[in-house]
């Protein structure tokens, strides 16, 4: 049986030591697609070292730098293949900015397991933590599809409400039709992003891009438009995947702005007729 909750819940994952450098982060960076156009200053605060910022997100990136063959969902309780996996949500919480370089032990467990039915949910939670304490925490649920039905219970499922207005801000952002080529070279080798033959098999037309980078894409689209580029105002950042991006394909992000700093969004692919991709999007700020 793939899933026993019964040893997965609580289960260590991972425990690692992880460092980076600048150029991890200009990577990174550049796999989001900063720097264009490459004289704009805005842009080279992700792609030149001098005055580098760090965007909050590369912290989920962090402790996977150094993977050079492709992922596995394969933990104490769970052992799912490869290409029924589809990364559900992802939220970070940065206790302080990243530093440009630097180190942290990156400690992942299994906090939940829920079964939807067609599908198990694995909640993951990871913190990073260095010499001065906590650096920020991320969760994600990963979706194995064709995996629910072994009894567990199902969990809520939260939703972020959009206001009944027109968004206060609308933002493309183009991709690169190599940019999923590019975003693996972050630490994510699965095939599913670049073998058509694998993507075949799992039920996909195309690769597809990493739901990690649109999660990037649109956190750097937010803080570039609304934030002023200040990465140090993120306190936390949350989305859900609602559907698949094809490399090359836009981006658009509709932004509401709340009181007390909370800002909700959705992103959508226009060339698409708008298909949600990326939805219940809430980023607050300091």
């Amino acid at each position: 049986m793939p899933i026993d909750p019964d040893l997965a819940i609580g289960a260590t994952v991972a425990d690692q030591d992880v460092t980076w450098t600048e150029s991890d982060v200009l990577l990174y960076h550049l796999a989001l697609g900063a720097g264009d156009p490459p004289t704009d200053p805005g842009e080279l605060r992700y792609a030149y070292e001098q005055d580098l910022h760090v965007l909050p997100t590369f912290a989920v990136v962090a402790p996977n730098l150094r993977q050079f063959e492709p992922p596995a969902l394969s933990f104490p309780g769970v052992e799912v293949d490869l290409a029924k996996v589809l990364h559900g949500s992802q939220e970070i919480t940065p206790h302080r900015p990243l530093p440009v370089s630097g180190g942290a032990r990156a400690t992942t467990r299994i906090v939940d397991v829920l079964d939807k039915g067609k599908a198990a949910v694995i909640v993951q939670e990871t913190v990073l933590t260095d010499a001065a304490g906590p650096l920020c925490s991320a969760r994600s649920m990963i979706f194995a599809r064709g995996e629910g039905g072994f009894g567990g219970h199902r969990g809520a499922t939260p939703r972020v409400e959009l206001p009944r207005r027109e968004p206060d801000l609308v933002v493309d952002s183009r991709t690169e039709p190599r940019q999923a080529l590019l975003y693996r070279l972050c630490g994510d080798r699965n095939p599913l992003h670049a073998d058509p033959a694998f993507v075949a098999a799992a039920g996909f037309e195309r690769p597809i891009l990493h739901g990690l980078c649109t999660y990037g894409v649109v956190c750097k689209s937010i803080v570039d438009t609304v934030l002023d580029g200040e990465v140090a105002r993120v306190a936390s950042f949350g989305a859900r995947f609602a559907g698949v991006v094809h490399p090359g394909e836009t981006l658009r992000t509709r932004v509401w702005t709340e009181p007390g700093g909370e800002l909700l969004a959705t992103t959508t692919v226009p060339e698409r007729d708008d298909t949600v991709v990326l939805d219940g999007i809430t980023l607050t700020t300091r």
